[in-house]
């Protein structure tokens, strides 16, 4: 995997360390404004040993059609986003990246695995790597349920 930059990494990479919500990102989708609460969980749980990592995906309808160049450009003059971002990848399919098909063996509330369903599915995991939750795309970031899932893996 490579940021969004193009520089080689690997998810424990961005992690550093840290527990991190993993999600799929798009900037012309009718969820994109949920990289509004992305970045407030960033700020707000960043010095907890927290970091949001977005991952560009241009699989449902064409969504994330840009550049690197033009997602970096439309991220932070329009949200903000302070957090890291990879490079676009599959999230599904034959093309799948690994990260993804790794995450997407963990299962949502519901207890359904199996392919992402569209963007901005959000996917926690802990400082020591393990995957603890998974919320579809219309969870919002400051879903309660997000926010105890973040808390409970920051502890104090």
């Amino acid at each position: 995997m490579n940021t969004l930059d193009g520089r080689p990494t690997t998810l424990a990479e961005l992690r550093d360390g840290k527990a991190a919500l993993v999600v799929n990102v798009a900037s012309k989708c009718g969820l994109t404004p949920q990289y509004t609460q992305l970045e407030e969980l960033q700020q707000k749980y960043g010095e907890r040993g927290f970091t949001v990592i977005g991952v560009p995906c241009n699989q449902f309808g064409g969504q994330e059609p840009g550049s690197a160049e033009d997602i970096q450009t439309f991220c932070s003059t329009t949200y903000g986003v302070s957090f890291p971002m990879t490079e676009k990848v599959d999230v599904n399919g034959p093309d799948r990246h690994p990260v993804y098909t790794a995450l997407t063996e963990f299962p949502d509330e519901e207890g359904k695995a199996g392919d992402i369903q569209w963007n901005f599915e959000k996917f926690l995991v802990s400082a020591e790597g393990e995957v603890v939750a998974r919320f579809r795309p219309m969870t919002t970031p400051n879903d309660p349920k997000v926010i105890t899932a973040i808390e409970s893996v920051l502890g104090d």
